[in-house]
């Protein structure tokens, strides 16, 4: 009942719902002791709403947030507790008593003062806003970005200001009890006094040396940027914050491209949630913005979602478009007709060009290049044992889906019974249950079924630690354990450190300002990272059942931990092909073994699970025993078919294809100049117009 609840609430614990109850009880209660009247009844009541509010505010729950929509924002309810105590004031019998007047001109006063506060808060956060975001982009040469005001003044600033009505409170309800009006008066002053302070510490940031220089400037200082860098290969995306994964999984092949790289972004909050990289980083929010910049040296722009604001750069023909997309998988979303927008698609292997030849959705296959799959380099190969004594089996599911198709997910027929059953195997089994990232955020079912596998994983983690069959091993590791969980917060601190986590104070115009491309802090992340995840995987038992979210340890360190996996149809699957695994894949949709595979490339070599999940036996059969492993060779050859050869490596096939590309841009370029009678501009001997022979990446000819 109290989990019902908790979804109709759209509150994210019982906690929050507890305090969204106490506050809606407490302002009723509030008014009543006013009427009364009662003092103490008036101050316990007043107390409750100020801690709820306050809670529920730093929890930034979703209810509390939207009472501005039906006219109980924060401020109003201020108001209403100050009117009320005006009310108890009246009620009290000092109607007639010059407490009640100065009351009533204070509140009033206390009240019009949120209005320049706001003013002024609003304008310095809006003229402290770039019109871009930049990382490793460095502008202070030509523009001058100075520090932000200090975090506390701008950081819930209207919490702060109206919270300051505390000390007129206090100071009437002790005089109503007293009935000394001095109480009153100097708590009255002393939040009138705090206020005005407030707002006056704001204003010598507005001046225009506080403030950073007009978007005009700044375009004009990242034109010069760009015309300096001259970037050749650019990846560009735009997509919602949950989307970030998708660009994050690219960054590491972006950073090891030839030439001069440029990642474009469309979102600011993409920007926030965007990994390490040294490549330059431009995140430009404004359509026009972005249109009016000069891109014109790029020869190759990557794609890796189809979204409606990809039209603001298709529309430029002096660079070739590529759609990689961010995973490789049978679902509908890899076969899009938006991609025939691009002059070519890049798949894996030859089973995503036979995709688009079944789909018929417009893409022709002479526009289709296999190039590999370059993320996966991390990912190991099967050495064809188990990693540790008892195995470890990965429940991967993907997310729901837009829609309600039973073929989105496993989560909602069939995830529990997957869950219990390998918990409750004849032969122990770690599971590692690790959801997709936007498990939940559409499906009220899937979000409750993805936390009752969450409680069984938690429970079956917690028997097993009191379980004595493991007392003996728990023993022998606990020293290693110790030690890991000494690494892990020493290696998270210097990450914190080099991942700037002690100067969350920054704002947005800060970062770009200070944020500047450093190999040696790059070279040490990677290092650190990997520290960390062995440290991870060490600071706990093999036999320990785990729920891991979040983004560490990443989908393929835990592909690399495991010895099988269980998913759905999604590029989960076909990433985890490239271990050589058993993997068992869930026909939620019910369309019988041999349809399913029929439909769906990548399970052709797995064990099809039913909503039953009874088939996991083979699967953990396979897993105990090599020999008993019937897909193997199947799965070798499909993972060829799906990702392509191993030889040229992915990044190789992947750069390949960005220079052969480049040379045709380069060559359409060259031949529109000749035929708009430039053919001297186009034939100019300097390095900005390489040869499309040498698939010099370097400075191409501007179209």
């Amino acid at each position: 009942m109290i989990s019902t609840a908790i979804r109709l609430a759209r509150v994210g614990s019982g906690s929050e719902l507890a305090a969204a109850l106490l506050l809606g009880i407490s302002f009723p209660c509030v008014m009543l002791a006013a009427i009364i009247p009662n003092l103490w009844f008036f101050a316990a009541a007043a107390a409750v709403t100020y801690l709820a509010d306050t809670y529920l505010h730093q929890r930034g729950s979703y209810l509390v947030n939207r009472l501005a929509k039906v006219r109980a924002g924060l401020s109003i309810r201020f108001l209403i507790r100050q009117m009320l105590l005006v009310l108890l004031v009246a009620r009290s019998g000092l109607g007639e008593d010059r407490i009640f007047y100065v009351t009533v001109v204070m509140v009033l006063l206390f009240y019009a003062l949120q209005a320049p506060h706001g003013a002024i808060v609003t304008l310095l956060r809006l003229r402290r806003r770039l019109p871009v975001v930049t990382r490793n982009i460095d502008l202070a040469g030509v523009i001058r970005i100075p520090d932000a005001p200090p975090r506390g003044l701008l950081n819930r600033s209207a919490e702060k200001m109206l919270h300051l009505d505390i000390f007129a409170m206090v100071g009437v309800i002790i005089t109503l009890g007293t009935r000394d009006n001095i109480y009153g008066f100097t708590g009255l002053g002393l939040s009138l006094l705090l206020a005005v302070g407030y707002i006056v510490a704001l204003l010598p940031y507005l001046r225009p040396s506080r403030l950073v220089p007009k978007a005009e400037k700044v375009l004009a200082a990242v034109d010069g940027w760009l015309a300096e860098y001259r970037p050749t290969v650019m990846l560009y995306f735009s997509g919602s914050k949950e989307s970030a994964y998708q660009v994050n999984m690219w960054l590491d092949t972006m950073d090891r491209m030839e030439g001069r790289p440029l990642i474009v972004l469309r979102e600011r909050a993409i920007a926030q949630q965007l990994g390490t990289t040294d490549v330059p980083v431009l995140c430009v929010p404004g359509g026009v913005h972005l249109m009016n910049l000069d891109l014109s040296t790029v020869r190759v722009a990557l794609y890796a979602a189809n979204v409606g604001k990809n039209i603001h750069m298709l529309r430029v023909p002096t660079m070739k478009h590529v759609f990689i997309g961010h995973g490789d998988s049978d679902k509908l979303a890899s076969v899009n007709p938006y991609s025939k927008a691009y002059d070519e698609v890049w798949t894996a292997g030859r089973a995503g060009r036979d995709r688009y030849a079944l789909a018929d959705v417009g893409v022709r296959d002479e526009d289709i290049v296999e190039v590999g799959r370059p993320q996966l380099a991390p990912i190991e190969p099967y050495s064809g044992a188990q990693r540790h004594p008892v195995p470890t089996v990965l429940y991967a599911p993907t997310w729901e889906g837009w829609d309600d198709n039973p073929g989105n997910t496993s989560l909602l027929l069939a995830g529990e019974n997957i869950v219990k059953r390998l918990l409750k195997a004849d032969s122990p089994v770690r599971v590692l249950y690790k959801p997709h990232p936007f498990t939940g955020t559409r499906s009220a079912k899937a979000k409750a079924v993805h936390e009752r596998i969450i409680a069984l994983v938690e429970k079956a983690a917690a028997e097993r630690a009191t379980d004595a069959r493991w007392a003996k091993e728990s023993a022998e590791l606990n020293a290693d354990r110790t030690a890991a969980t000494a690494e892990l917060a020493r290696i998270s601190a210097r990450l914190g450190e080099l991942m700037g986590a002690a100067d969350t104070g920054r704002d947005e115009a800060e970062q770009s300002r200070d944020s500047q491309a450093d190999p040696a802090r790059q070279e040490e992340l990677t290092r650190l990272r990997r520290e960390w995840n062995g440290a991870y995987w060490r600071s706990f038992g093999w036999w320990e059942h785990r729920v891991i979210s979040g983004s560490e340890p990443a989908l393929y360190d835990c592909f690399n931990e495991s010895d099988a996996m269980v998913s759905d149809i999604s590029s989960v699957v076909s990433d985890f092909i490239a271990s050589g695994k058993p993997y068992a894949v869930t026909d939620s949709a019910e369309l019988g073994a041999e349809e399913f595979k029929r439909q769906n490339t990548a399970v052709r070599a797995a064990v099809i699970l039913s909503n039953s999940a009874r088939e996991l036996d083979d699967l953990l059969a396979a897993v105990a025993d090599p020999a008993a492993d019937r897909l193997a060779a199947e799965r070798r050859e499909l993972k060829r078919y799906l990702l392509g050869p191993d030889e040229p490596t992915s990044m190789e096939q992947f750069e390949a294809a960005t220079q052969a590309l480049s040379a045709k841009s380069l060559a359409r370029n060259v031949g529109v100049e000749q035929r708009l009678g430039e053919p001297e501009a186009a034939a100019a001997p300097d390095d900005s117009a390489p040869s499309a022979e040498n698939n010099d990446l370097d400075s191409p000819v501007r179209g």
